[in-house]
């Protein structure tokens, strides 16, 4: 019986958060351990569709590092990368959108689909979704390097009305026609932004964002974006996590309401983070410091 009225006093925990969010977009990307640990794949599928019978619109962005370095070494193509961004030449954009649109976009939407959800695959090139432009750092060219110039949203408002999950591969194409290899970060927050989305929720393989990396007891629950920027001058968010910080940053200064950057690795990370009290990660408001 204690067992029983436990699982019930969760359901009533989650209660107020399913109410506030009923009708509201979460943007989520996809990727990290929560994509190539088997268990926890299947649970944030799991979430996913639950957030969307409890009245929640997600969109997912994916995206797939790992896979695409892996099948490049299958092929025997070397992996270059400059300031953190993987060098595309026209074979590796070949290979990245055959990973990313014809392999991992469809197993994501088989198995949303196969835990009762009714996911649609797409990448930025179906209805216009992405327009993308060639992404420079000076001094290095990048290749089919993108970086997002536009969004148009129709088709994801069109799935959303239709009671779709659009489950999103970060890949555009320019005005000439050119395909772009899109970090998923920013692709995700370009969507946010555009959709005036509630949330943008990150997974990834660390459990947030900490005051020191080396010591998970200090993880911020909550950060405002001049606190954000403290820390950024301080080199306290440095790194991988810079990026992410970055694209958070952006999306809450056009209007996104709040942005997550979670722990993908931790068992229905997406569930705990939204409907619980206390949450897992990181969450960023606009704002100066408390």
């Amino acid at each position: 019986m204690e067992a029983l009225i436990s699982r019930a006093k969760v359901l009533i925990e989650a209660l107020p958060y399913i109410k506030e969010f009923w009708g509201r977009t979460v943007v989520v990307k996809y990727g990290g351990a929560a994509m190539t640990n088997e268990v926890i794949k299947q649970e944030i599928l799991q979430d996913i569709v639950l957030m969307k019978f409890v009245g929640m619109n997600p969109v997912i962005v994916h995206g797939g590092g790992h896979e695409i370095t892996r099948a490049m070494e299958q092929m025997g193509k070397k992996t270059e990368f400059a300031q953190g961004r993987r060098i595309t030449d026209l074979e590796t954009m070949g290979i990245i959108e055959m990973v990313l649109v014809g392999k991992l976009n469809q197993e994501i939407v088989a198995g949303l689909n196969r835990h009762g959800g009714r996911a649609v695959g797409l990448s930025g090139k179906d209805g216009g979704l992405l327009t993308a432009r060639k992404a420079v750092i000076p001094g290095v060219d990048l290749g089919f390097v993108g970086e997002v110039l536009e969004v148009h949203a129709e088709i994801i408002n069109t799935l959303d009305r239709e009671k779709f999950i659009p489950v999103i591969a970060p890949v555009g194409v320019d005005h000439e026609g050119h395909t772009y290899n899109i970090n998923a970060d920013d692709v995700a927050a370009a969507i946010a932004l555009t959709l005036r989305a509630d949330k943008l929720v990150l997974l990834t393989n660390v459990a947030g964002i900490m005051r020191d990396s080396q010591k998970p007891e200090t993880l911020i629950p909550t950060l405002k974006v001049q606190e954000m920027e403290d820390m950024i001058g301080q080199g306290t968010i440095q790194g991988g996590m810079l990026p992410k910080v970055r694209a958070c940053e952006r999306a809450l200064n056009g209007g996104v309401r709040k942005t997550h950057i979670i722990d993908g690795r931790v068992s229905h990370a997406l569930l705990l983070e939204i409907f619980t009290d206390q949450g897992i990660g990181t969450e960023m408001i606009k704002g100066g410091k408390s």
